[in-house]
């Protein structure tokens, strides 16, 4: 995924990944074609390249509030996701882990690619976060590695991966949640840790 200044170059990227498809990938130079890129917002998903035109994506604009009778979400995280907490990785996570989390990665993503600090209130967010409760978790470790050729050695990249309920005041958080389905959560993103998907129910009457 590209993210703020770095989408100007989503047509080179384009150009690149034809190239390599056309070329050959790998030790027995698998070829494919790119079909499709697409920009994602709160509102869905918009075709950029269709596999003969490109056409500029509008701007992103975050969702600024979520629908206020969300009451409980079901995350099901589809990669190994990799939260710390305490300087430990957490295998039974918390709302507020999460929430933590979403921030530090998101914050980081607005300042240093989108130029711009997020105007939130971290301490109050948080404090509100633990009040959510896990109502149902069915997360398991899942062990996954590979090899570093930077550091010469195998790295050992596990992480939670299942599914896990929460119930509170969730309309919030919303935005956040809709931002970390793409952007991913947790350590190691860029190799595609962290990816989630999410479902959600409104207050019962």
């Amino acid at each position: 995924m590209l993210v703020g200044r770095a989408v100007d170059y989503l047509p080179y990227f384009i150009f690149t990944f034809s190239e390599l498809g056309r070329l050959g990938l790998g030790r027995g130079r698998g070829k494919f074609s790119l079909v499709g890129a697409w920009a994602v917002s709160p509102e869905g998903e918009e075709l950029a390249y269709d596999g003969k035109t490109f056409r500029r994506p509008r701007p992103y604009r975050p969702a600024e509030a979520g629908p206020s009778e969300v009451r409980e979400v079901v995350l099901e995280f589809l990669t190994p996701t990799r939260i710390r907490y305490n300087e430990r990785l957490v295998s039974k996570l918390e709302f507020h882990m999460l929430v933590r989390s979403l921030l530090r990665r998101i914050s980081l993503l607005s300042y240093f690619h989108c130029g711009r600090e997020l105007d939130l209130d971290f301490r109050g967010i948080i404090r509100r976060a633990q009040e959510v409760e896990v109502v149902e978790d069915d997360l398991r470790w899942y062990d996954w590695g590979r090899y570093s050729g930077r550091q010469k050695a195998r790295m050992k990249l596990g992480g939670f991966v299942g599914k896990v309920r929460f119930s509170g005041e969730l309309g919030e958080f919303w935005p956040l949640l809709l931002t970390g389905q793409e952007v991913h959560v947790g350590k190691g993103t860029s190799f595609g840790l962290g990816w989630y998907r999410m479902e959600w129910s409104a207050r019962s009457s």
